[in-house]
């Protein structure tokens, strides 16, 4: 009887699990060429989010419809790629990475197909939410993917081409959607990227293996529910804000909402024994620490990068063309830096670039506080550059020790839960920044004495400019506060001595 229950106990096991190739059985040279792959797919997804940027006054013209109509193009694309991560755990652990990397990458083409031949707003609109369903799931994946077939050790280097992937596709996206739309149309940023996303199909075909282990989870649509609405509400709100104020009765409700329905979504995973999103993972003190410096830099970084061409554009006067150019060599530097802070990681550990990181964004972000109309773009775009390092060195590395946290069995987790906490972070960063700016401007009192001799209407010119000045002044301040706080936290983390005495 007890041979009969112990059988039936590990059929029951085989048929829970479905065994995958491990990282381990695999060539070195099959594991980057897997990742490169991957990454290559990411990164086009990823480009999609701020590609249109440029090309929305086109569209506008070409469809004949409002900005209050076509900024849904971008919208719904956060809002579904917002939806489909806090999912991706439960994704990823059920189907095996060919089935969903390659149908994520075919989603994702369909979609690119679907907005590119669109014959009005609608139809794109549909591509765009079609394109977002694919991209949404990469992040996700590709983070899974390097965690499941990199020893601990190996890792610093690959998630800092990870970094290279995530910092750079969306910061290059608007300067090629600007030189595409100048040059051919709007409809060719979707005919350039469908061919590439077919080949990257095809590529997968022969080198994405499927690695980790299928763990064939039961689906909740209770926690599903939970999630789409919760997570689907609270970005949609906080994404509202800049544009309908804190004072918008929908922006209000959506965010209520998407608060009440992610805190009964979490405490409904307390409660499963097969979550959806396992939050057990904040058991582990040093992976909740990770998580709440990345939640912090994500909120200073993205919200300053929203402030920032608004400040370049409103105050120093410059071309909307010419804000992007002024931020894209830091883009391209936190790229580089980004590859180069994996194999300092390797060497120095989290704790130490983590600090050197942080302090170089605060000190960084605190020249942003005494900007003026004067500020030359070359100084500005340098000072942006230097930021962008200490970000890649305080940013990618922890995230590489974030993860090294957790067993293989809960990457899955562990990765959808850091994109999840990421892409609030930075939805909320950048609805809180705007605010302040906001209300900071509208309750400037200017000193009568520094407008003597003007006539009315350069006092009132010269008044506003001073009034939005002190605003974007008081958003950086904010900028500066979180980025020192982030500084604090980091010295909680381990350092690499103290974890090698452990772990030996």
């Amino acid at each position: 009887m007890y041979n009969v229950t112990l059988q039936s106990k590990k059929l029951e096991k085989l048929q829970t699990l479905t065994e995958t190739t491990v990282g381990g059985n695999m060539s070195h040279k099959n594991k980057l060429i897997m990742v490169i792959t991957m990454l290559f797919g990411g990164f086009f997804g990823l480009l999609n989010e701020t590609l249109l940027t440029t090309a929305l006054p086109s569209i506008m013209k070409d469809f004949k419809i409002e900005y209050t109509q076509v900024q849904w193009l971008t919208t719904a694309f956060l809002l579904m790629n917002g939806i489909v991560i806090p999912l991706s755990a439960m994704i990823i652990q059920r189907y095996t990475t060919r089935q969903v990397f390659m149908s994520a990458i075919a989603i994702f083409f369909i979609g690119t197909i679907i907005a590119g031949f669109s014959p009005n707003f609608t139809v794109l609109l549909i591509g765009r939410i079609v394109q977002a369903m694919g991209s949404g799931i990469m992040m996700p994946l590709m983070m899974t993917t390097i965690l499941d077939v990199f020893e601990p050790h190996e890792r610093g280097k690959y998630m800092g081409t990870f970094g290279l992937v995530i910092g750079l596709a969306p910061a290059i996206g608007p300067t090629l959607s600007g030189y595409l739309v100048e040059y051919f149309d709007w409809r060719s940023l979707f005919h350039v990227v469908a061919p590439i996303a077919a080949l990257t199909f095809i590529a997968s075909l022969k080198f994405v293996r499927n690695v980790g282990t299928n763990r064939k989870t039961p689906i909740d649509v209770l926690s599903v529910t939970l999630s789409i609405l919760g997570f689907g509400g609270l970005l949609y709100g906080t994404s509202s804000i800049s544009r309908d104020g804190w004072n918008d009765p929908v922006v209000l409700t959506t965010v209520i909402g998407g608060v009440i329905l992610v805190a009964l979504f979490i405490i409904r995973q307390t409660k499963l024994p097969m979550p959806l999103l396992d939050f057990g993972v904040f058991k582990n003190k040093e992976f909740a620490i990770g998580i709440i410096i990345m939640a912090f830099t994500m909120i200073s970084m993205i919200g300053s990068e929203t402030i920032l061409p608004m400040f370049v554009q409103n105050i120093m006067k410059e071309s909307a063309l010419q804000s992007g150019l002024i931020l894209l060599p830091g883009a391209i530097v936190m790229a580089i830096m980004s590859i180069i802070s994996g194999f300092l990681y390797e060497k120095f550990g989290a704790k130490i670039l983590g600090v050197i990181g942080m302090l170089i964004v605060v000190i960084t972000t605190s020249f942003f506080i005494v900007m003026n109309g004067e500020t030359s773009s070359g100084l500005l775009a340098t000072i942006y550059a230097i930021r962008m390092i200490g970000i890649a060195l305080g940013l990618m590395p922890l995230m590489t020790h974030t993860m090294n946290q957790l067993t293989r069995e809960m990457n899955a987790h562990g990765s959808s839960m850091t994109n999840t906490v990421q892409q609030i972070a930075a939805s909320i960063g950048t609805a809180v920044l705007i605010t302040i700016m906001s209300q900071v401007a509208k309750s400037f009192k200017p000193d009568m004495s520094d407008y003597k001799g003007m006539n009315q209407k350069e006092m009132g010119i010269k008044i506003q400019h001073d009034a939005l000045l002190s605003g974007y002044h008081g958003a950086f301040w904010f900028a500066v506060s979180i980025s020192a706080i982030s500084l604090l936290c980091v010295f909680m983390l381990k350092s690499k001595r103290k974890q090698t005495i452990e772990k030996a």
